[in-house]
């Protein structure tokens, strides 16, 4: 008959955890991310600002900038995934009108 595992404490869970790489970038990617919602919110619910400066918060937010790119490319993959899926339905008469409209679009 198997052995039941032996219980481990909090204490011995905790020093697992923190030697865990995974779990220590996970926790660091999250304190990042607290860190810039957080400073966007302070910029928002600054009674003082009148308009919100998207570039400002870019230029003055450590790390925002970064990603934002990072977000940016992670959707644009996945729109292009999304049209490739959809044109792939497509027969070649609607993919050349589908051509043509956006060509005419293009002129106005």
């Amino acid at each position: 008959m198997p052995r039941k595992p032996a219980a481990i404490s909090e204490e011995q869970a905790n020093e697992m955890e923190e030697t865990d790489p995974v779990v220590n970038n996970k926790k660091d990617e999250i304190e990042n991310l607290n860190r810039l919602l957080a400073a966007v919110l302070d910029y928002l619910s600054d009674d003082e600002v009148e308009v919100i400066d998207i570039e400002y918060l870019l230029e003055n937010t450590e790390g925002l900038r970064e990603w934002w790119n990072q977000y940016r490319e992670r959707n644009r993959k996945k729109i292009e995934e999304e049209i490739t899926q959809a044109l792939g339905d497509l027969s070649i008469e609607e993919l050349e009108n589908l051509r043509e409209k956006i060509r005419g679009n293009e002129k106005e």
